[in-house]
C-alpha cells in the first residue's frame, strides 16, 4: 500500500508540474506548448494507470472516486493526443490539476471498495461509456475556452494568454470534431446497454438511461444545427455545455446519490 501512495504522490506531482510548465508561457505569451510538459504528463499518465492498476487489483471498479480517477486518467490521456496533434495548450492547464486532484481523492479520501465481478459484455459497454464520456468532456472544456477567447476578443482584451491560445476558427472546429466523435460513442454507449444490460431501466439505471438520451439528443440536435444551419459561437458553446452537464449527472450525480448519500451499491 506505502507503494502505491507513493506511486500516487509522484503522479500527482508530475501532473501540477505539467501544468505549470504550460502555465508560463500562456501568462508569458511565448510558445504555448513544449516537449518537457508532453513529457511530464505522459509520465504521470503512466504512472496513474499503473497506481490505478495496482490499487484495484487490475480490475474495473466502477465506485464514485474510483470511476472518477480512471474517467481522469483517460482525459487527461486524450489531452495528450489532443496537443499532439492539435497543440492546445490550456488544455492541460485546466485538465492535469483536475485529474490530480481526482487522483488524490482515490488515494487518501476514498473508502476502501472491492471492484465488483462484471461479465465482458458489461465491460465493453462501460468502457465505450468511459471514451465517450472522456472525449466529450474535453469537448466541453474546449468550449469554455471558446467562450473566453470570444468575450475577450469582444472586450479587446489582448493579453499574453489569448495570443497564446490557437485561432478561434481552430478551436471551434477542433471542438466539433471532438463532439462528433463523442456523439458517436455515445450512441455505441446506448447501443450496447440495450444489447447487453439485462434491465437497462431497472431501479437504479433508470435516471441514468433517461439522462444519457436526453445528452444525447442535445449533442445530436448540435451536430444537426452545424451541419444544416451552420450553427457556431455562443449558441454552439451552451449547447455543448448543457449536454456535458446532462451527461455528467447521468454518469456521476445517480451515482453520488446513491453511494454517498443513500450508501448503496449501484
Amino acid at each position: 500500500m506505502a507503494a502505491i501512495v507513493l506511486f500516487a504522490l509522484l503522479a500527482i506531482v508530475l501532473y501540477l508540474t505539467a501544468a505549470t510548465a504550460l502555465a508560463r508561457p500562456l501568462l508569458s505569451g511565448g510558445q504555448p506548448l513544449n516537449r518537457s510538459a508532453l513529457l511530464l504528463a505522459g509520465g504521470a499518465v503512466l504512472i496513474h494507470a499503473s497506481t490505478l492498476l495496482s490499487m484495484h487489483r487490475g480490475s474495473l471498479d466502477l465506485h464514485f472516486f474510483s470511476a472518477l480517477s480512471l474517467v481522469a486518467c483517460v482525459v487527461s490521456t486524450l489531452t495528450l493526443v489532443v496537443n499532439i496533434w492539435r497543440p492546445v495548450a490550456a488544455l492541460g492547464v485546466i485538465v492535469f490539476p483536475l485529474t490530480a486532484l481526482l487522483l488524490a481523492l482515490d488515494t487518501f479520501a476514498a473508502p476502501v471498495t472491492e471492484p465488483l465481478p462484471l461479465e465482458w459484455q458489461i465491460k465493453l459497454h462501460v468502457i465505450v461509456a468511459l471514451f465517450a464520456f472522456s472525449v466529450l468532456s474535453i469537448a466541453a472544456v474546449l468550449a469554455i475556452l471558446l467562450a473566453v477567447q470570444e468575450r475577450a476578443l469582444r472586450h479587446r482584451q489582448f493579453g499574453p494568454w489569448l495570443r497564446a491560445l490557437p485561432p478561434l476558427t481552430l478551436t471551434e472546429t477542433l471542438m466539433f470534431r471532438l463532439i462528433g466523435a463523442g456523439f458517436l460513442l455515445l450512441t455505441l454507449t446506448l447501443l450496447t446497454g440495450i444489447l447487453f444490460v439485462d434491465n437497462l431501466f431497472g431501479q437504479h439505471l433508470i435516471h441514468k438511461t433517461v439522462l444519457s438520451i436526453i445528452a444525447w439528443l442535445v449533442f445530436g440536435t448540435l451536430l444537426y444545427g452545424r451541419w444544416r444551419h451552420g450553427w457556431r459561437g455562443r449558441s454552439a458553446v451552451n449547447l455543448t455545455l448543457v449536454g456535458m452537464g446532462v451527461l455528467l449527472l447521468a454518469f456521476f450525480g445517480t451515482k453520488a446519490v446513491l453511494e454517498l448519500i443513500l450508501h448503496r451499491t449501484p
